[in-house]
Protein backbone atom coordinates (compact mmCIF):
# COMPACT_ATOMS: atom_id res chain seq x y z
CA UNK A 1 0.00 0.00 0.00
CA UNK A 2 1.63 3.26 -1.15
CA UNK A 3 1.14 6.54 0.59
CA UNK A 4 2.00 9.97 -0.84
CA UNK A 5 2.34 13.14 1.02
CA UNK A 6 -0.08 16.00 0.49
CA UNK A 7 -0.86 19.27 2.12
CA UNK A 8 -3.61 17.83 4.35
CA UNK A 9 -1.74 14.64 5.28
CA UNK A 10 -1.22 11.31 3.71
CA UNK A 11 -3.50 9.98 0.85
CA UNK A 12 -3.78 6.35 -0.13
CA UNK A 13 -2.53 5.68 -3.61
CA UNK A 14 -4.85 3.18 -5.41
CA UNK A 15 -3.23 0.16 -6.86
CA UNK A 16 -3.66 -0.11 -10.64
CA UNK A 17 -4.21 -3.54 -12.27
CA UNK A 18 -3.70 -4.48 -15.84
CA UNK A 19 -6.60 -5.89 -17.90
CA UNK A 20 -5.52 -9.55 -17.90
CA UNK A 21 -3.85 -9.58 -14.53
CA UNK A 22 -5.62 -12.02 -12.19
CA UNK A 23 -6.73 -10.95 -8.78
CA UNK A 24 -5.56 -13.28 -6.05
CA UNK A 25 -7.15 -13.86 -2.70
CA UNK A 26 -5.41 -13.89 0.59
CA UNK A 27 -3.97 -17.32 0.01
CA UNK A 28 -2.77 -16.52 -3.44
CA UNK A 29 -5.52 -18.52 -5.10
CA UNK A 30 -7.73 -17.05 -7.81
CA UNK A 31 -11.30 -16.43 -6.65
CA UNK A 32 -13.01 -15.99 -10.06
CA UNK A 33 -11.96 -17.26 -13.41
CA UNK A 34 -11.31 -14.47 -15.85
CA UNK A 35 -13.12 -15.26 -19.06
CA UNK A 36 -12.60 -11.92 -20.74
CA UNK A 37 -9.78 -13.29 -22.84
CA UNK A 38 -11.58 -16.52 -23.72
CA UNK A 39 -12.41 -16.90 -27.43
CA UNK A 40 -16.10 -16.48 -28.27
CA UNK A 41 -16.45 -19.96 -29.75
CA UNK A 42 -15.07 -21.90 -26.81
CA UNK A 43 -18.48 -22.22 -25.06
CA UNK A 44 -20.67 -22.33 -28.18
CA UNK A 45 -20.71 -26.11 -28.33
CA UNK A 46 -22.21 -26.45 -24.91
CA UNK A 47 -24.80 -23.72 -25.52
CA UNK A 48 -25.78 -25.08 -28.91
CA UNK A 49 -26.05 -28.56 -27.52
CA UNK A 50 -28.33 -27.50 -24.66
CA UNK A 51 -30.44 -25.00 -26.70
CA UNK A 52 -32.48 -27.38 -28.90
CA UNK A 53 -33.06 -29.73 -26.01
CA UNK A 54 -34.28 -26.91 -23.79
CA UNK A 55 -36.45 -25.52 -26.55
CA UNK A 56 -37.93 -28.88 -27.42
CA UNK A 57 -38.49 -30.16 -23.93
CA UNK A 58 -41.81 -28.34 -23.17
CA UNK A 59 -43.75 -29.69 -26.20
CA UNK A 60 -42.44 -33.17 -25.56
CA UNK A 61 -43.46 -32.97 -21.93
CA UNK A 62 -46.92 -31.66 -22.89
CA UNK A 63 -47.50 -34.36 -25.48
CA UNK A 64 -46.26 -37.05 -23.14
CA UNK A 65 -48.43 -35.82 -20.27
CA UNK A 66 -51.51 -38.11 -19.91
CA UNK A 67 -53.60 -35.32 -18.40
CA UNK A 68 -52.94 -33.08 -21.40
CA UNK A 69 -53.97 -35.82 -23.81
CA UNK A 70 -57.11 -36.46 -21.80
CA UNK A 71 -58.01 -32.75 -21.74
CA UNK A 72 -57.41 -32.48 -25.49
CA UNK A 73 -59.63 -35.48 -26.22
CA UNK A 74 -62.33 -34.16 -23.90
CA UNK A 75 -62.25 -30.75 -25.59
CA UNK A 76 -62.52 -32.32 -29.04
CA UNK A 77 -65.52 -34.39 -27.98
CA UNK A 78 -67.22 -31.32 -26.49
CA UNK A 79 -66.65 -29.37 -29.71
CA UNK A 80 -68.10 -32.16 -31.85
CA UNK A 81 -71.13 -32.53 -29.57
CA UNK A 82 -71.73 -28.78 -29.63
CA UNK A 83 -71.56 -28.75 -33.40
CA UNK A 84 -74.06 -31.60 -33.66
CA UNK A 85 -76.47 -29.85 -31.29
CA UNK A 86 -76.17 -26.58 -33.20
CA UNK A 87 -76.74 -28.28 -36.56
CA UNK A 88 -79.74 -30.14 -35.18
CA UNK A 89 -81.38 -27.01 -33.76
CA UNK A 90 -80.56 -24.99 -36.87
CA UNK A 91 -82.09 -27.62 -39.13
CA UNK A 92 -85.16 -27.68 -36.88
CA UNK A 93 -85.89 -23.98 -37.44
CA UNK A 94 -84.14 -23.42 -40.79
CA UNK A 95 -84.00 -26.59 -42.92
CA UNK A 96 -80.72 -26.05 -44.72
CA UNK A 97 -81.17 -29.12 -46.93
CA UNK A 98 -84.56 -27.84 -48.10
CA UNK A 99 -83.17 -24.37 -48.78
CA UNK A 100 -80.80 -25.88 -51.33
CA UNK A 101 -83.82 -27.06 -53.30
CA UNK A 102 -85.25 -23.53 -53.53
CA UNK A 103 -81.97 -22.13 -54.88
CA UNK A 104 -81.44 -24.87 -57.49
CA UNK A 105 -82.07 -22.55 -60.44
CA UNK A 106 -80.32 -21.65 -63.67
CA UNK A 107 -80.44 -18.79 -66.15
CA UNK A 108 -83.11 -20.41 -68.31
CA UNK A 109 -85.42 -20.93 -65.34
CA UNK A 110 -84.97 -17.34 -64.13
CA UNK A 111 -85.82 -15.99 -67.58
CA UNK A 112 -88.94 -18.15 -67.91
CA UNK A 113 -90.08 -17.36 -64.38
CA UNK A 114 -89.72 -13.62 -64.85
CA UNK A 115 -91.71 -13.86 -68.06
CA UNK A 116 -94.39 -15.86 -66.26
CA UNK A 117 -94.60 -13.27 -63.47
CA UNK A 118 -95.05 -10.43 -65.96
CA UNK A 119 -97.29 -12.24 -68.47
CA UNK A 120 -99.05 -15.25 -66.89
CA UNK A 121 -102.11 -15.22 -69.15
CA UNK A 122 -100.97 -17.69 -71.80
CA UNK A 123 -99.58 -20.29 -69.41
CA UNK A 124 -101.81 -23.37 -69.20
CA UNK A 125 -100.17 -26.06 -67.05
CA UNK A 126 -99.64 -24.78 -63.50
CA UNK A 127 -99.05 -28.10 -61.75
CA UNK A 128 -95.69 -28.83 -60.16
CA UNK A 129 -93.99 -31.93 -61.52
CA UNK A 130 -93.03 -34.70 -59.09
CA UNK A 131 -90.48 -37.48 -59.24
CA UNK A 132 -91.03 -40.32 -56.76
CA UNK A 133 -93.22 -38.18 -54.47
CA UNK A 134 -90.60 -35.42 -54.50
CA UNK A 135 -91.00 -32.18 -56.46
CA UNK A 136 -88.37 -31.69 -59.11
CA UNK A 137 -85.84 -28.89 -58.79
CA UNK A 138 -86.97 -25.46 -59.97
CA UNK A 139 -84.51 -25.46 -62.87
CA UNK A 140 -86.47 -28.38 -64.35
CA UNK A 141 -89.96 -26.99 -63.69
CA UNK A 142 -90.98 -23.36 -64.13
CA UNK A 143 -94.00 -23.90 -61.84
CA UNK A 144 -91.86 -24.84 -58.85
CA UNK A 145 -91.39 -22.10 -56.25
CA UNK A 146 -87.91 -20.75 -55.60
CA UNK A 147 -86.21 -18.30 -53.28
CA UNK A 148 -83.61 -16.97 -55.70
CA UNK A 149 -85.93 -14.51 -57.47
CA UNK A 150 -87.55 -13.25 -54.22
CA UNK A 151 -84.16 -12.77 -52.55
CA UNK A 152 -82.63 -10.98 -55.53
CA UNK A 153 -85.85 -9.02 -55.97
CA UNK A 154 -85.76 -7.81 -52.38
CA UNK A 155 -82.14 -6.66 -52.65
CA UNK A 156 -82.74 -5.00 -56.02
CA UNK A 157 -85.83 -3.24 -54.69
CA UNK A 158 -83.83 -1.73 -51.82
CA UNK A 159 -81.16 -0.52 -54.25
CA UNK A 160 -83.75 0.98 -56.59
CA UNK A 161 -85.47 2.63 -53.63
CA UNK A 162 -82.15 4.20 -52.64
CA UNK A 163 -81.70 5.45 -56.20
CA UNK A 164 -85.20 6.93 -56.23
CA UNK A 165 -84.63 8.67 -52.90
CA UNK A 166 -81.34 10.03 -54.20
CA UNK A 167 -83.01 11.60 -57.24
CA UNK A 168 -85.37 13.39 -54.87
CA UNK A 169 -82.53 14.60 -52.60
CA UNK A 170 -84.02 12.59 -49.75
CA UNK A 171 -81.44 9.84 -49.51
CA UNK A 172 -79.90 8.95 -46.16
CA UNK A 173 -78.55 5.68 -44.77
CA UNK A 174 -81.08 5.82 -41.95
CA UNK A 175 -84.02 6.24 -44.33
CA UNK A 176 -82.79 3.41 -46.54
CA UNK A 177 -82.40 1.19 -43.47
CA UNK A 178 -85.94 1.99 -42.38
CA UNK A 179 -87.17 1.16 -45.86
CA UNK A 180 -85.42 -2.22 -45.88
CA UNK A 181 -86.39 -3.19 -42.33
CA UNK A 182 -90.04 -2.19 -42.75
CA UNK A 183 -90.33 -4.14 -46.01
CA UNK A 184 -88.83 -7.22 -44.39
CA UNK A 185 -91.07 -6.95 -41.33
CA UNK A 186 -94.19 -6.64 -43.46
CA UNK A 187 -93.13 -9.67 -45.48
CA UNK A 188 -92.75 -11.75 -42.32
CA UNK A 189 -96.08 -10.51 -40.98
CA UNK A 190 -97.75 -11.41 -44.27
CA UNK A 191 -96.43 -14.97 -44.14
CA UNK A 192 -97.43 -15.36 -40.49
CA UNK A 193 -100.93 -14.08 -41.27
CA UNK A 194 -101.31 -16.63 -44.07
CA UNK A 195 -100.11 -19.43 -41.79
CA UNK A 196 -102.60 -18.38 -39.12
CA UNK A 197 -105.40 -18.26 -41.67
CA UNK A 198 -104.55 -21.73 -42.94
CA UNK A 199 -104.62 -23.00 -39.37
CA UNK A 200 -107.98 -21.40 -38.61
CA UNK A 201 -109.56 -22.64 -41.80
CA UNK A 202 -108.02 -26.09 -41.20
CA UNK A 203 -106.67 -26.46 -44.71
CA UNK A 204 -104.68 -29.63 -45.33
CA UNK A 205 -102.09 -28.56 -47.84
CA UNK A 206 -98.51 -29.33 -48.74
CA UNK A 207 -97.61 -25.65 -48.72
CA UNK A 208 -94.65 -24.96 -46.45
CA UNK A 209 -93.53 -21.73 -44.85
CA UNK A 210 -90.78 -21.41 -47.44
CA UNK A 211 -93.34 -21.82 -50.23
CA UNK A 212 -95.40 -18.97 -48.80
CA UNK A 213 -92.26 -16.86 -48.45
CA UNK A 214 -91.43 -17.49 -52.10
CA UNK A 215 -94.94 -16.65 -53.36
CA UNK A 216 -95.01 -13.49 -51.23
CA UNK A 217 -91.61 -12.42 -52.55
CA UNK A 218 -92.52 -12.57 -56.23
CA UNK A 219 -94.25 -9.19 -56.00
CA UNK A 220 -90.85 -7.45 -55.79
CA UNK A 221 -90.42 -8.02 -59.51
CA UNK A 222 -93.45 -5.89 -60.35
CA UNK A 223 -92.43 -3.28 -57.79
CA UNK A 224 -89.02 -2.90 -59.40
CA UNK A 225 -90.54 -2.59 -62.87
CA UNK A 226 -92.95 0.11 -61.68
CA UNK A 227 -90.32 2.21 -59.89
CA UNK A 228 -87.80 1.98 -62.75
CA UNK A 229 -90.49 2.96 -65.28
CA UNK A 230 -91.44 5.91 -63.09
CA UNK A 231 -87.84 7.07 -62.78
CA UNK A 232 -87.23 6.86 -66.53
CA UNK A 233 -90.53 8.02 -68.04
CA UNK A 234 -92.43 9.79 -65.29
CA UNK A 235 -95.33 9.16 -62.97
CA UNK A 236 -97.77 8.09 -65.68
CA UNK A 237 -95.44 5.28 -66.75
CA UNK A 238 -95.18 4.24 -63.12
CA UNK A 239 -98.95 3.86 -62.77
CA UNK A 240 -99.37 2.01 -66.07
CA UNK A 241 -96.53 -0.43 -65.48
CA UNK A 242 -97.50 -1.00 -61.85
CA UNK A 243 -101.12 -1.63 -62.84
CA UNK A 244 -100.01 -4.22 -65.37
CA UNK A 245 -97.75 -5.95 -62.86
CA UNK A 246 -100.45 -5.89 -60.16
CA UNK A 247 -102.94 -7.65 -62.42
CA UNK A 248 -100.24 -10.12 -63.49
CA UNK A 249 -99.24 -11.03 -59.92
CA UNK A 250 -102.91 -11.36 -58.97
CA UNK A 251 -103.52 -13.87 -61.77
CA UNK A 252 -100.26 -15.67 -61.03
CA UNK A 253 -101.09 -16.05 -57.33
CA UNK A 254 -104.64 -17.24 -58.00
CA UNK A 255 -103.59 -19.89 -60.50
CA UNK A 256 -100.72 -21.08 -58.35
CA UNK A 257 -102.39 -21.26 -54.95
CA UNK A 258 -105.69 -22.73 -56.13
CA UNK A 259 -103.88 -25.99 -56.87
CA UNK A 260 -102.55 -25.98 -53.31
CA UNK A 261 -105.56 -24.73 -51.36
CA UNK A 262 -108.32 -26.04 -53.63
CA UNK A 263 -106.59 -29.25 -54.54
CA UNK A 264 -109.71 -31.40 -54.25
CA UNK A 265 -111.74 -29.43 -56.73
CA UNK A 266 -108.87 -28.36 -58.94
CA UNK A 267 -107.77 -31.96 -59.52
CA UNK A 268 -111.21 -32.87 -60.88
CA UNK A 269 -111.75 -29.59 -62.70
CA UNK A 270 -114.95 -28.72 -60.86
CA UNK A 271 -115.96 -26.68 -57.84
CA UNK A 272 -116.85 -28.61 -54.71
CA UNK A 273 -119.77 -27.13 -52.78
CA UNK A 274 -119.41 -26.56 -49.08
CA UNK A 275 -118.58 -24.00 -46.44
CA UNK A 276 -115.00 -25.16 -46.03
CA UNK A 277 -114.31 -24.98 -49.73
CA UNK A 278 -115.75 -21.47 -49.88
CA UNK A 279 -113.44 -20.43 -47.05
CA UNK A 280 -110.51 -21.82 -49.01
CA UNK A 281 -111.60 -19.87 -52.05
CA UNK A 282 -111.94 -16.66 -50.07
CA UNK A 283 -108.54 -17.22 -48.51
CA UNK A 284 -106.96 -17.69 -51.93
CA UNK A 285 -108.57 -14.51 -53.22
CA UNK A 286 -107.46 -12.58 -50.14
CA UNK A 287 -103.84 -13.66 -50.49
CA UNK A 288 -103.86 -12.76 -54.19
CA UNK A 289 -105.55 -9.38 -53.58
CA UNK A 290 -103.03 -8.45 -50.87
CA UNK A 291 -100.13 -8.54 -53.33
CA UNK A 292 -101.16 -5.46 -55.40
CA UNK A 293 -101.91 -3.53 -52.19
CA UNK A 294 -98.41 -4.13 -50.87
CA UNK A 295 -96.91 -3.32 -54.27
CA UNK A 296 -98.52 0.10 -54.36
CA UNK A 297 -97.89 0.82 -50.67
CA UNK A 298 -94.14 0.16 -50.94
CA UNK A 299 -93.58 2.15 -54.13
CA UNK A 300 -95.95 5.16 -54.37
CA UNK A 301 -93.66 7.41 -52.30
CA UNK A 302 -90.61 6.61 -54.41
CA UNK A 303 -91.90 8.23 -57.63
CA UNK A 304 -92.80 11.93 -57.71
Amino acid sequence: MDYTASQGGFRQQPKMRLRNTPVDGPGGSQLFEDTSATPPGSHSGFSNQQGPQAAGSPPQSILSDPMSNLAMAYGTSLASQGREIMDKNLNHFIPISKLKYYFAVDTLYVGKKLGLLVFPYMHENWEVNYQQDTPVAPRFDVNAPDLYIPAMGFITYILVAGLALGTQNRFSPELLGVQASSTLVWLIMEVLAVLLSLYLVTVNTDLTTIDLLAFSGYKYVGMIIGVVAGLLFGRLAYYLSLLWCCVAIFVFTIRTLRLKLLSESAAEGRLVRGTRNQLRMYLTMTIAAAQPIFMYWFTYHLVR
